[in-house]
């Protein structure tokens, strides 16, 4: 029963450091995707900052915008547009994080629930050997006292008529 705890700590103990080994090399990577995600948003932020002056300066004749103050703001506008294609990329990467943690999440949990699954039909098996066991022992005792309980009779009846005869010997004799 001793062997039976023990292994069943140990095999416990095992599937812990194992799901705590694996788990910190993904957080991790997805942490580091969220602070990308985050720096890219933040350069965002400024981008549209100097958007939003590049629409207010107004360098021509009579406080117009000249076409170089338009295509200024065009390029600061399509670099908005690419910096929000990369986000958006890094966004689907990190989705892709999430659901391949997800997934190794459901496989650990499937994993723990088959090896509990089968520590317990172990366990179980090895109970019904140790019933077995302890029902031939019994039987084997039974057997035991039934022999014992012959050869005294059989002693107890040879000894008699060993007796027997020796007193049939004395009277014949006398």
């Amino acid at each position: 029963m001793k062997k039976l705890v023990l292994l069943t700590v140990i095999c416990l103990w095992h599937t812990f450091i194992f799901a705590q080994g694996s788990t910190n090399s993904d957080s991790l990577a997805y942490q580091l995707q969220r602070a990308k995600i985050n720096a890219m948003l933040a350069q965002r932020t400024v981008k549209f900052g100097q958007y939003s002056e590049s629409l207010s300066k107004h360098t021509g004749i009579f406080g117009l915008q000249t076409k170089k103050d338009i295509r200024r703001s065009n390029d600061i506008l399509m670099d908005i547009a690419k910096t929000d294609d990369s986000i958006f990329m890094q966004i689907k990467i990190l989705l892709n994080y999430r659901a391949y943690q997800q997934q190794q999440a459901q496989t650990k949990s499937v994993q723990a629930e088959n090896y509990s699954l089968a520590y317990m039909g172990t366990i179980n098996k090895l109970r019904e050997q140790i019933d077995e066991l302890k029902r031939a022992a019994i039987i084997e005792k039974q057997q035991q006292g039934k022999r014992l309980r012959t050869y005294i009779i059989i002693f107890v009846l040879m000894l008699g008529s060993i007796l027997y005869l020796i007193t049939k010997k004395r009277r014949v004799n006398t």
